[in-house]
């Protein structure tokens, strides 16, 4: 592989842990490919595409005109490409199609690999980029972690537990009885990150070993609003920026910290790469593409795999901060495992982990059943929010029958009691009101005594 030569682009944004934007190649080189690699890219595109301007070809692979040009030039001079004539843009506006020779050429390289798109950026640029936007490097404030965690009603200690657990990047465990937030609170991180924790760039794919591996995931990573890609650009200014230098490399896409949650449909296989057969490339595990975000193990436990075999897939990433992949051929390269993972689950932690795995999550955030005077107050937020009124006698009369009694509060009862509440006030054609009654009659219904 080419060794890169890559600067970057400083860009003044708002927000923490902003890292800086890689800068678009000035040259084949320092794209980090090869020409034959870029060769068979474009021989593959015009073969699925047909003509293309020079514009839209290099708009397709997403790297400067002046890189592909050379390429172009090899190609028509082995007779695989033809040539016409443009407009006086220049060579940018020329239209460029295959010959029968190129045809059978990109035939051959569609069986090797059928990649066509933004060309992948090497693995050492790949990796530089991901420790640049590293999760270390967020800010998180007790104000602002306040402010993210509003809609929900949490002990001060918390804060002081889950805001060195964020700045530090590393892992959590949160564990506890079922009902009482546990899922609630680690997306509320997941969302503070995504918010709060500043744009980070990801490649579309990147070069490994000769192999293409997709990264970039629409459904997964949120384009930050104001990503080149979100602008109408007419023909003059895309000419612009794919001729002129210092501009940011279309090969990368801005996004906002990734939040990636998976639970009891998790299995070893999704966290290696996935072949794609029939086009001879690969796509990124999710641990991959959550790279500067988030990654949440919803359910622990209750994965399609055992607890031990995923904590022995981690046990060496969660150390060390990197992983390693391995293609269909056997060889394994190196990737950032940098991410704060969390773990989190209602089995008790003693049946999951040993003490090796349990040493390596840093921090252990325990989510016992709420307090009366926040059952409390999580249940007001929710009359409030259902638009019912007031009240007190409702929380009294399921302490006094079932709080009191061996049942533990949950948090999760405001909510479905209430709900049920409502839905007996809808079912009766009645105005929807909360009272001792009502609540006695939902519990009834809901709480189970065997």
């Amino acid at each position: 592989m080419i060794a890169s030569q890559k600067s970057v682009v400083n860009m003044d944004w708002a927000g923490a842990g902003a890292p800086e934007a890689p800068s678009a190649p000035e040259s084949l080189r320092q794209a980090g490919l090869s020409l034959n690699f870029l060769n068979d890219l474009l021989l593959r595109t015009l073969y699925v595409q047909g003509v293309m301007l020079g514009l839209d070809l290099a708009r397709s692979v997403c790297l400067p005109f002046k890189v592909i040009e050379e390429s172009l030039r090899f190609l028509k001079d082995e007779k695989c490409v033809e040539v016409q004539g443009g407009d006086l843009i220049g060579r940018v506006s020329y239209r460029f199609q295959l010959t029968e020779l190129g045809r059978r050429r990109a035939q051959d390289s569609m069986k090797q690999c059928a990649y066509i798109g933004p060309a992948p950026v090497p693995l050492e640029d790949y990796v530089e980029q991901t420790y640049r936007q590293a999760v270390t490097g967020i800010s998180c404030s007790p104000e602002r972690l306040r402010a993210a965690f509003s809609h929900l009603v949490l002990k001060e200690e918390m804060y002081s537990t889950l805001g060195p657990a964020i700045v530090s990047g590393r892992s959590v465990f949160i564990y506890g009885p079922p009902g009482n937030g546990k899922t609630s609170i680690a997306r509320a991180i997941g969302e503070f990150m995504n918010n709060a924790g500043g744009e980070i760039y990801v490649p579309y794919a990147f070069l490994a070993e000769n192999s293409i591996i997709t990264v970039y995931d629409q459904a997964l990573h949120q384009l930050a609003d104001h990503h080149e890609s979100d602008r109408v650009e007419d023909n003059e200014a895309t000419i612009r920026r794919l001729l002129n230098s210092g501009t940011v490399d279309a090969r990368w896409v801005k996004i906002h910290r990734p939040v990636v949650v998976t639970g009891g449909e998790l299995t070893l296989d999704a966290l290696d790469l996935r072949f794609n057969a029939d086009a001879n490339f690969y796509q990124a595990p999710i641990q991959v593409k959550a790279n500067g975000g988030v990654l949440l193990i919803d359910d622990f436990g209750r994965q399609l795999c055992s607890p031990k075999e995923l904590l022995n897939r981690w046990i060496l990433p969660l150390e060390d901060r990197h992983d390693f992949l391995t293609i269909s051929s056997g060889k394994k390269f190196e990737v950032p495992f940098e991410q704060l993972i969390i773990f989190s689950t209602n089995l008790d932690p003693k049946d999951l982990v040993d003490d090796a795995f349990f040493r390596r999550i840093r921090h252990k955030v325990s989510i016992d059943a709420p307090e009366r005077v926040i059952y409390e107050k999580i249940f007001n937020a929710m009359v409030k929010r259902l638009g019912m009124n007031p009240c007190p006698e409702a929380v009294n009369f399921l302490y006094e029958r079932y709080y009191s009694n061996g049942r533990n509060p949950r948090a999760s009862d405001c909510r479905d009691l209430l709900e049920i509440v409502q839905a007996i006030c809808r079912f009766r054609r009645q105005p929807v009101q909360l009272t001792r009654d009502l609540m006695a009659e939902a519990a009834t219904s809901f709480i189970c005594e065997f």
